[in-house]
């Protein structure tokens, strides 16, 4: 069935449990404020941080809603997202978000290259924030390394946070002897769990309105079956919800059934 077709069954004005949202549009959790609590303090002390949790648990969108409440004018936020590659890809990486394409081997220019633009953005009077997203795809030789781009004069200008978000085995990949000079320096640590059944009834008819409808479209059983479903995690709830909605739709049902979500489930890895 065409998206156009349930959307108009439902009365939905745009695409519901869509993941382009705006900063505004995001649904405040605990667990959101206490991302945003932790980074804000590693921020403030030029340190390093962790948020953890399983994929699809809403690691990159209280990142991104953490980020959003420093002001553009004082902050230069560097996202990256890690690949299983080396350190000079890495630095290749930061560099381009620096806006400075490199395409050299050497390690040491690129760290050279790395410092001056940071210094360049302190000079301003701007303060940059470094987000390596998917960081437990980082190896361990690239964790060994990485803690020397944020020291600054023998390590006593604490000029670039770090925010290391990632699945639960980041942790365990810091703990490594040879990952302490990284770990060492990490001051806060966030994990995102899946939200209890209470919460994703918040979640879903927050994701409802904000596709123009503020009548509840998932029967009890079918609520209870996306929380069991998804595991409480975020990503894998978007998809069931829509998914029993398209389904419920082709029913022409005007309320999804706990039947819907499993034939939604069925289509999903």
């Amino acid at each position: 069935m065409s998206a156009p077709i349930y959307r108009s069954l439902f009365g939905f004005k745009k695409e519901p449990f869509a993941a382009d949202l705006r900063r505004e549009e995001i649904l405040q959790t605990p667990a959101l404020t206490e991302v945003a609590q932790r980074f804000d303090y590693v921020v403030r002390l030029g340190a390093v941080g962790l948020v953890t949790g399983e994929v699809g648990s809403g690691k990159s969108t209280a990142l991104r809603w953490a980020a959003g409440a420093l002001h553009p004018s004082e902050y230069r936020i560097l996202w990256i997202t890690a690949s299983g590659g080396s350190i000079l890809e890495s630095y290749r990486q930061i560099s381009a978000a620096l806006e400075v394409e490199s395409r050299s081997f050497s390690r040491a220019l690129l760290t050279r290259i790395i410092r001056s633009q940071i210094l360049a953005l302190v000079a301003q009077k701007i303060h940059p924030v470094l987000i390596i997203d998917e960081a437990s795809l980082l190896r361990i030789d690239v964790l060994t390394e990485l803690h020397t781009i944020c020291q600054f004069e023998g390590d006593s200008r604490p000029l670039l946070p770090l925010i290391l978000a990632g699945q639960n085995n980041l942790v365990e990949q810091l703990q490594y002897r040879a990952c302490q000079p990284l770990g060492s320096r990490v001051v806060a640590r966030s994990h995102l769990d899946g939200i209890s059944r209470e919460q994703m009834q918040l979640y879903l008819a927050h994701h409802l309105k904000l596709a123009g409808v503020s009548a509840s479209l998932f029967s009890d059983q079918a609520l209870t079956a996306i929380h069991q479903g998804s595991g409480g995690l975020l990503r894998r709830a978007n998809h069931l919800a829509r998914g029993s909605l398209v389904a419920a739709a082709a029913e022409k049902c005007h309320q999804v059934a706990a039947e819907h979500v499993r034939l939604a489930a069925s289509e999903l890895m």
